[in-house]
């Protein structure tokens, strides 16, 4: 598909627009749980063997008393003030190997790394969940409610991990950025919508958007491949569809697309079957109009390494760095 082929086919589309009445009352009263919670954060040094960087262990206690680990990783000669790059991981994965956030502290950035609770990485999952607990974090406590999602405590911790970062003296809130692909796209854009502070995001193919439509898509063959799952061995009459779809609404990225108000820089395949281009548009129309936005397509490309996004990045904010000098 060429790109004036998917702008034309998806550029007006809005998602299912089935979002909770009570949706922005429901996640206000998670993040005055968070903050109940303080800003303490405990560091550990881990080596690195670096002659420009040093790293650390962050962990903090999050909701549910869940013990949350990140990647720090930071110049040795420390500015004043320094920018921040908050990354986040893919499905099931974990923060990746340290090395590979050297260079962007070389440059002077902090990066931090976030480990999702649950999944590759040292991050606990502590929840309790009755009944469905196989196959997939989305319907990860969809019986039981929206305040039991998996996912509701995977947000509240990155709401977390950003209250901790603004409260860092050593940190200049006016340079916050975030990077992800796939899960982690997704997650780039919750920190964006949840921190006001987040200037840029860079992301690739987020997932977690648009579920009643993911479901439409040739379900089984794409990353949310769970929900069909779910329907097939839970509630094969679909009795129940209604409410499963209903619960999902609250960790439905499109819902949260207008809450950002930094800038947006947005890698799409436009041969992905694993996030389908739709489901991407759904949230990518839906930023907010304080939101300057940029989609940059790969009409050959998948759910995969998308070359040259990299190189944007980094050309991005060494601009940001410039400008500083």
């Amino acid at each position: 598909m060429y790109a004036i082929d998917a702008k034309k086919r998806w550029q007006n589309y809005q998602g299912s627009q089935r979002k909770p009445a009570d949706f922005e009352a429901f996640w206000q009263a998670g993040f005055q749980e968070v903050d109940d919670l303080g800003t303490d954060y405990h560091l550990e040094p881990h080596p690195l063997n670096s002659s420009v960087a040093e790293a650390f262990d962050l962990t903090f206690t999050g909701v549910q008393g869940a013990t949350v680990h990140c990647q720090l990783i930071r110049p040795k000669r420390l500015q004043k003030k320094s920018p921040l790059l908050l990354q986040f991981h893919g499905y099931h994965s974990d923060a990746g190997d340290w090395s590979d956030k050297v260079a962007m502290a070389a440059e002077g950035f902090w990066v931090v790394a976030l480990d999702v609770r649950g999944q590759g990485g040292l991050s606990e999952d502590v929840g309790l969940t009755t009944k469905t607990s196989l196959k997939g974090h989305i319907i990860r406590g969809v019986e039981s409610g929206p305040n039991d999602l998996f996912y509701r405590s995977v947000f509240l911790d990155i709401y977390q991990l950003t209250r901790l970062m603004v409260a860092e003296p050593q940190v200049d809130t006016s340079q916050l950025y975030t990077y992800g692909a796939s899960q982690g796209g997704a997650l780039a854009l919750i920190c964006a919508a949840v921190a006001p502070e987040i200037k840029e995001s860079f992301v690739c193919y987020p997932f977690l958007s648009d579920y009643r439509e993911a479901y439409r898509l040739d379900v089984e063959n794409s990353a949310y491949e769970e929900l069909a799952y779910w329907f097939r061995f839970k509630d094969p009459l679909h009795q129940r569809e209604e409410a499963f779809f209903e619960t999902l609404d609250y960790i439905d990225l499109q819902y949260f697309a207008p809450w950002i108000k930094g800038k947006v820089h947005w890698a799409i395949g436009l041969a992905d079957t694993v996030c389908p281009p739709k489901t991407q548009f759904a949230v990518y129309n839906q930023l907010s109009s304080a939101a300057d936005k940029e989609m940059l397509f790969y009409p050959e490309y998948g759910h995969e390494y998308l070359p040259k996004f990299g190189d944007h990045m980094r050309q991005c904010l060494a601009d940001v760095l410039r400008e500083k000098e």
